[in-house]
Formats: C-alpha cells, sequence, structure tokens
C-alpha cells in the first residue's frame, strides 16, 4: 500500500505495554512528540484534549475492547458478580488507560457498582496527571509487581487488564472470569447499546497537521484501504493459526449482524459521548467539550 502523492511514510513498530521492533510505550512517546501520527489510547486522548495539548484526531479506532470479558477473579473466589467487587481491591494497568476507564464507567452505570467503592492497585503511572476524587482509595504498587501473585496470594481479589502477566495467562495462577458467560455478557452489551467499546484512536500532531492539511483525510483513507485488506484474508478458511478460525468468524457475524468496527465520527458518536461522561465521572477531564471538537475539522463530516 503507497501512501498519497505528497506524503512519506517513516513506519515504526512501538509498542505500548510490551516492547515491539521500534521500543516500547507509543503514548507517552507521541506526547513528547516523536511521531507526528500515531495510535492513541482514547482515555489519554479525552484528558490531552481537555488540557488542550498539540494533538488532535481522525476517527479511526484500531483498538476495540468490550470489558465484561477482561474482569479475571482467582479460580477459587467467592465472587461471582460484579457487586461482589465492593470493597474489594482490584489491579488494573493505570487509572486512566482505557480499559480501566471502560471497567470503572461499566461498573458504575451498568451494573450498579460504584467504583468510588472499590480500592484500586495500580501497576503504572499515569501518562498524564490528574488529581483523584477524595476518598477514593487508589494505591500504587511497586515497580516489577506481578499482579497474578497478588490475586494466588490474596492480596488482590481481582484482575481488569486487557495484557494480564503470564502468570494467569499460562496457568501459573489459576484463575478464570468473573462473568461465568463472558461471550453472552458482551453480546448482550452489543445489542443494548449499539457498539463494540473503542481503546485506542490515530491521534496527529497540530503541527503535522499545520505543514499539511490533508494529512486527516489522508491518513483516514491509508486506514480504511489496509482495513479492506485485512478483511479479504477472512475469505480464506485458513485466514489464521486458529483451526476453527474461518467458522469462528462467521458466527461472530451471524449474532452481531453489523461491521462492529466502523470509522467516521458519525458511526461512534454515541461510544465516544458514554467515553467522556465517563471520565468525567472519573475526574479525569473537567473542561465542557463535544464530540466534534475531538476531532480535526476536515474529517468531521465523516
Amino acid at each position: 500500500m503507497k501512501p498519497p502523492k505528497g506524503i512519506e511514510l517513516k513506519t515504526m513498530q512501538v509498542g505500548q505495554s510490551s516492547a515491539a521492533r521500534d521500543g516500547i510505550d507509543r503514548h507517552g512517546r507521541m506526547l513528547k512528540g516523536e511521531f507526528d501520527v500515531a495510535e492513541f489510547s482514547m482515555s489519554t486522548y479525552l484528558m490531552a484534549i481537555d488540557r488542550k495539548l498539540p494533538i488532535t484526531g481522525v476517527p479511526i479506532f484500531p483498538r476495540r475492547l468490550f470489558s465484561a470479558g477482561l474482569f479475571f477473579v482467582r479460580a477459587d473466589s467467592a465472587l461471582t458478580t460484579p457487586a461482589d467487587l465492593k470493597g474489594k481491591r482490584v489491579a488494573i494497568r493505570a487509572f486512566q488507560t482505557t480499559l480501566s476507564l471502560l471497567a470503572k464507567g461499566d461498573l458504575k452505570f451498568e451494573y450498579g457498582v460504584p467504583w468510588e467503592d472499590i480500592h484500586w492497585l495500580l501497576e503504572d503511572e499515569e501518562k498524564i496527571a490528574f488529581t483523584p476524587k477524595p476518598g477514593v482509595e487508589i494505591e500504587t504498587l511497586p515497580k516489577g509487581t506481578d499482579v497474578g501473585h497478588l490475586l494466588r496470594d490474596g492480596k488482590a481479589d481481582a484482575v481488569i487488564q486487557p495484557h494480564p502477566p503470564d502468570s494467569i495467562m499460562l496457568g501459573e495462577v489459576p484463575v478464570r472470569r468473573l462473568f461465568a458467560d463472558a461471550d453472552a455478557e458482551e453480546l448482550r452489551y452489543f445489542k443494548k447499546y449499539g457498539y463494540w467499546p473503542i481503546m485506542h484512536i490515530m491521534a496527529i500532531r497540530n503541527d503535522a497537521v499545520a505543514r499539511d492539511p490533508g494529512l486527516p483525510r489522508a491518513v483516514m483513507a491509508m486506514y480504511g484501504e489496509a482495513r479492506a485488506l485485512a478483511k479479504e484474508y477472512f475469505s480464506d478458511p485458513n485466514f489464521s493459526s486458529l483451526a476453527f478460525g474461518r467458522r469462528y468468524f462467521e458466527r461472530e457475524q451471524e449474532k452481531f449482524g453489523a461491521d462492529i468496527w466502523p470509522s467516521g465520527l458519525a458511526a461512534n458518536r454515541k461510544n465516544l459521548e458514554q467515553f467522556i461522561m465517563y471520565s468525567r465521572d472519573q475526574g479525569l477531564i473537567k473542561g465542557d467539550f463535544a464530540v466534534d471538537d475531538l476531532f480535526e475539522k476536515s474529517v468531521r463530516d465523516t
């Protein structure tokens, strides 16, 4: 795939939670101005717009996750519902990461469990500083803490993370998901709200747009072409290393009955409005701005 005429790309593979070919800490490095365009945390992006940092966005969203399937408890835990988390110690990556934002918001507004009533254990430093709400219990763990071991030793009651440590994922610490049927719960959530929650956005430095006003549209066009190419692979029953991959893809299409990964502002407005509400409720943003304000002017009609 070639970039549009007049645009030269130097593509870098930068990890966020773990190192990739060109290093780690993609979001932090974007905030420091190292990249012109980058995949970026939706939650931290809202905070950046609230603080008028020099970045803007385009409405393409290269990462999405539901929260329900990422609540983990010990296999022998007595906890079986979100209500059981009230007053408990729950480990998350950081307070402002997008999955944390979504999970806390879902707990309060979807399941009736105020996130303020949970003791939060944080692994990482926050990308953008904020002042927590008074009375909320937030504890920063020592660097290098394995939250799977905290779960094993009874020092944490649950873990909510997109990338649980190997101690959990490789079975050293026996765990189960809090929701007995996470698939059914996530499908119910989708049927109710009509979207698969956004995790990441494509952010662009303001000075890059100033140099090339056509850049936001060009980024959207390139992403659209890449998505179309990726979708073609699903026509091949061996598109992945999963033995049942094609049949799983067909079942998902039957259940969701929609393109659950849409680009553009109009198709994602409700999801973005919810994130703004969640972020404001959690004290991460304070300013009064609308969904349209999140995006560079040239792409607000998408």
